[in-house]
């Protein structure tokens, strides 16, 4: 048996029935050449062929004296964790979507490994669909995208390949952190702030001085700068997933005339789709709605290492003109990539751990309402260049899944895959209604800032 650690212990430890803590990917694929009617019926004859789990997919949890373990299943089911099901016709994506929704509603059942995979056809256009989940406990969202990228070739003529539970797994890779990450990384900052008390008079000197310039400054983000919003009331435990690919050149073209980065862009179309959305629900805030964004602070070619920050981004929802909003969002990531420039990767992470602490106890516990440091988690994710088969069958979309807590209701996360920016987006069905508008807010928001460029088509 093996012990869990403190942060896989959380996410078992946050979740209840309106909180499910697991993560998923949505992939699409397209038919072989030569594919008959019969071929996804034969794929699933296949892959119930792989009755021999691999770790982590053959564990399940056992507790003694409080304690949670990771232990070998010796009772595996396959026929618990593998679904082969149909969508109801006509088949479209709005069917694939809500079965999808409906699904990453559901628990996991925490007597069985705390997995599923989902073979769904029935797809317009001779396409059919796996929708795979897993529990944070046992790997996060980045880390479950590679378990699954991992179990495609690049060759269309490869057969044979093995599912996704019955492919050896290398060792959990660090990744970017997401919003449930975050709220474990800052329990862990704090409790180990006096062990590294040699970085408090920088950290300190910067947040006083991100607060004194905030007070001069209306763009400037500093800490619990975050409106009140209806993206961070209450939830509860059914779900909404909207999921859509968008060009990649279309975005690279604007940053490139806009003289600034594609996740400056990616950022500036979020918050221009947000303002639409909150503007339809009579929901938006006077002030502009923050962002916390995983982001990237390396500045050479190296690869060792992590140097990973999250900063919060000001998103320009109070804001119409799209060059302007543009501007600001392109100032208040530069700001945050300056201010850790000057800071060793301690003290970055103690800065992070003292600004967003008190924001992760509301988010949490709902005891510190006036301490809102962000509204809603963006992620860009880098993924795959180059297209990707399943025993011949194109992979076409890849759509992360991911988590949605108390009062922090939307999750936007996207990773790039050949020439798309593939969207995923999760909310609380009941906190945001018709959040799927949100799929043509991004698309008008995408064609405003082209406007804006200068750039026609």
């Amino acid at each position: 048996m093996k012990p869990l650690g403190p942060v896989d212990q959380l996410f078992l430890w946050m979740e209840r029935r309106q909180q499910p803590m697991h993560v998923a990917g949505l992939q699409l694929f397209t038919y072989p050449d030569g594919a008959g009617p019969k071929y996804v019926s034969e794929l699933a004859e296949q892959m119930r062929g792989f009755t021999q789990p691999v770790a982590p997919f053959n564990q399940h949890l056992l507790t003694r004296l409080g304690q949670a373990f990771w232990d070998e299943d010796s009772h595996f089911d396959l026929e618990h964790h593998f679904r082969h099901e149909a969508l109801p016709k006509p088949g479209r994506i709005r069917e694939l979507l809500a079965l999808v929704s409906a699904e990453h509603s559901n628990l996991l059942d925490r007597a069985r490994p705390l997995w599923e995979v989902h073979l769904i056809e029935g797809i317009q256009g001779r396409r059919f669909a796996l929708y795979s989940k897993i529990h944070h406990s046992v790997a996060d969202g980045i880390s479950a995208m590679r378990m699954s990228m991992r179990a495609l070739s690049t060759d269309p003529e490869e057969r044979n390949l093995p599912p996704l539970w019955a492919r050896p797994q290398k060792r959990r890779e660090a990744s970017l952190p997401n919003v449930a990450d975050m709220a474990s990384g800052l329990a862990r900052l704090s409790a180990g702030l006096g062990a590294q008390v040699t970085t408090m008079p920088t950290v300190i000197r910067e947040v006083m001085r991100s607060v004194k310039r905030a007070k001069k400054d209306p763009d400037y983000v500093s800490v619990f700068q975050a409106p009140d919003c209806v993206l961070n009331t209450r939830i509860t435990g059914s779900r909404r997933f909207a999921a859509q690919s968008y060009s990649l050149p279309r975005i690279r073209h604007i940053a490139r005339v806009m003289n600034c980065t594609i996740n400056d862009v990616v950022l500036s179309i979020c918050g221009g789709a947000l303002r639409e959305y909150l503007i339809t629900q009579r929901a938006l805030p006077d002030r502009p709605l923050i962002a916390m964004v995983p982001m990237s602070l390396r500045q050479d070619d190296s690869v060792g290492g992590n140097q990973i920050a999250m900063i919060l981004a000001n998103l320009g929802t109070h804001i119409a003109d799209p060059a302007h909003r543009l501007s600001v969002v392109r100032a208040s990531v530069q700001d945050a990539k300056q201010r850790f420039g000057q800071m060793t990767p301690a003290e970055i992470l103690n800065y992070t751990a003292l600004t967003l602490a008190p924001g992760g106890l509301h988010l949490l516990t709902g005891a510190a309402p006036s301490w809102l440091a962000f509204n809603v988690v963006i992620s860009n994710v880098p993924g795959p260049r180059e297209p990707l088969y399943w025993n011949g069958a194109r992979l076409q979309g890849m759509y992360p899944v991911s988590i949605v807590l108390d009062r922090m209701a939307l999750n936007i996360t996207l990773t790039s895959y050949v020439d798309s920016l593939e969207f995923g987006i999760i909310a609380c069905r009941r906190t945001l209604p018709s959040v799927q508008r949100l799929l043509d807010y991004l698309e008008k928001s995408i064609q405003e800032l082209e406007m804006a460029a200068g750039i026609n088509h």
